[in-house]
Parts: structure tokens; C-alpha cells; sequence
């Protein structure tokens, strides 16, 4: 029931009262009580907005500022624009005492006007996504530094990098940890991914890491990792500097590793690291993806494998 008739309703019943003069049979008819409908009558100045439900918001608040509270800020503004919020927040807390939060400043002064409001951040417009359609079109490559909070024994203190690589197409992943972060292991990697999946890689796409590529480093020829995907005729795509959204599948599996994998574990040698680890990147190969339409990443291999 809307404002508009919840008043023609009051309206009703308040005539039908006044009519039969008998408050007590209205106030059954209309199922409501005896002092509501005096309410009504009193209110009742012949509009239905007097019948209409009023605001229930609170006149004021024990903790609202007081105006001589809001005249003290007004004045200490005028000396302090250029402060920060939070500067000037500590200077109120020296001079006047103040007691309430940095964020009822901020409303205090967005209502005062004194303070312009947060500047609109402009929407940065997607980009048309290139399509991969087929496996093995593209992979993405990166990696990850094990953290150090979940290496004991004979590894504590030490630094384990683990190199991931993720079929753009599949969202298959191939995974594997290493003691040193270096082109060697890089090259010693890619050798085993080739080794693994079933379809030729065509593109590989990387961060600029030294471990990829000598390009940041000023060097002219080509890093041992790069001279490795020319030699097997595979193309290297470098993503922008400082732009790891480019590189975004398999910066998220990252994460994913991260939650699901070392939190809470505890790893002795580089062996058994790997060894739980590749038994993790099995199973995670066969989790359910909605952007398969609930498929695995394996089931969507197998898919390619029994077409082509």
C-alpha cells in the first residue's frame, strides 16, 4: 500500500467515526484501535497529507556538533586550507579538544561546503580482447616467490621461486618449483612444459623479468630463454612494463596457490615441496571452470585432443 493510500484509507475511517459518532465500532470495522483513530481525527486538517506518515528521522543526536563546535571549526579552517583531513583532524584534537572521528570531520566539512567532493575517477574502457581458440595459441608465463612463512627444516630461510605457465585456451597449467630464479631454470622449465602438453606451443607471453628477458638491462643480445623459444621456433610476446593485469590468468592462479596451497603448510626439502605441488596442480587441473561452462581445464584438453 502506498503513502497516497494508506492516507484515503485513514481518510475513510475517520469520516466513518465522525459520522457515527462511535469511535469504538469504527476502530473494530477498520481493525485498528481507539487511540490510533483519535490520532487521526486530531491530525486531520481536511488534506491528506496530514494523514500521510512523517519522517521518522531523529531531530538530533547526543554526539551531533554543537554550533559553537561547528563556528570553532569554521574559524580554524580559514587558517588551515591547506592542511590535510587527518592534519587538520590532530590539530582540532590540540587546540579545541575535539573528541569525534576523522570521518565525522569529513562529513561536518562536505556539509559545510568547505572541502570539494572526491573527483569522479574516469572508467577506463575495456579493450577488445584478442581470442584465443586453440590450444597451445598462447601461453602465459610468470613467477611466483614461495612464501617464506611456510618453508621449514632444512629450507628455512631460503627462497624457492615457482615458475607457472597457463594455456590461454584451456586454462590448463603446468607448474614447477625451483631453487634459484634464473634464465637456466627458466629454459629447464619451458623444456619440461613442451615435454608435458600434448599440442604445439605457438607464443609464450611473459612480464619483463630478468629471468625472461635482458631487455631492461640494456643488453643486446638476446637472454638464454629467449634464444631458446627462437631456436624451437616459438614466438615471445613481452607484456607492458609494470602491467601485470596483461599477464591476469595466470596472475590469478597465483593468488589461487596462494589460499589453497602454502597457507597453512609447512615444506621440508625442495622435493617434497614439488612433490605435494604437483599433485595440487593435478587436482586443480580438474576443478570445474564456469568459463567452460562447468568443464575442468583437463576435460577441455581432452575435448581439443579428441577433435583435432
Amino acid at each position: 500500500m502506498t503513502l497516497h493510500q494508506l492516507a484515503q484509507f485513514r481518510r475513510r475511517a475517520l469520516r466513518d467515526a465522525l459520522k457515527t459518532g462511535n469511535i469504538s465500532q469504527t476502530a473494530r470495522d477498520y481493525r485498528v484501535t481507539r487511540q490510533t483513530l483519535h490520532r487521526w481525527i486530531k491530525r486531520y486538517d481536511g488534506t491528506l497529507e496530514s494523514l500521510k506518515d512523517r519522517s521518522r528521522r531523529p531531530r538530533g543526536h547526543p554526539r551531533q556538533h554543537s554550533p559553537t563546535e561547528i563556528a570553532q571549526i569554521k574559524r580554524y579552517f580559514g587558517h588551515n586550507q591547506k592542511l590535510g583531513l587527518v592534519c587538520f583532524w590532530v590539530r582540532l584534537k590540540e587546540k579545541m579538544n575535539y573528541c569525534r572521528s576523522v570521518s565525522a570531520l569529513y562529513r561536518l566539512l562536505r556539509r559545510l561546503e568547505l572541502i570539494p567532493p572526491p573527483k569522479k575517477r574516469k572508467r577506463k574502457k575495456p579493450k577488445p580482447y584478442e581470442p584465443i581458440l586453440l590450444p597451445g595459441e598462447r601461453f602465459q608465463m610468470d613467477v611466483k616467490h614461495v612464501p617464506g612463512s611456510s618453508l621449514v627444516g632444512s629450507l628455512a630461510g631460503q627462497r624457492l621461486y615457482q615458475f607457472t605457465a597457463i594455456d590461454e585456451c584451456t586454462r590448463w597449467r603446468y607448474a614447477c618449483i625451483f631453487n634459484e630464479l634464473s634464465t637456466y631454470n627458466a629454459v629447464r622449465f619451458t623444456r619440461q612444459l613442451l615435454a608435458t602438453f600434448p599440442f604445439e606451443i605457438l607464443c609464450i607471453q611473459t612480464d619483463n623479468g630478468s629471468e625472461f628477458t635482458s631487455r631492461l638491462q640494456g643488453a643486446t643480445k638476446a637472454s638464454a630463454f629467449e634464444a631458446f623459444l627462437t631456436e624451437q621456433g616459438i614466438l615471445h610476446k613481452l607484456i607492458a612494463v609494470a602491467t601485470p593485469r596483461h599477464n591476469g590468468k595466470v596472475e590469478r592462479s597465483h593468488r589461487n596457490d596462494q589460499e589453497r596451497f602454502y597457507e597453512g603448510g609447512s615444506f621440508f626439502s625442495l622435493q617434497f615441496v614439488n612433490s605435494q605441488f604437483q599433485r595440487y596442480i593435478r587436482d586443480s587441473n580438474r576443478m570445474p571452470l564456469q568459463v567452460h561452462g562447468w568443464m575442468s581445464a583437463a576435460q577441455k584438453l581432452q575435448q581439443y585432443r579428441d577433435v583435432l
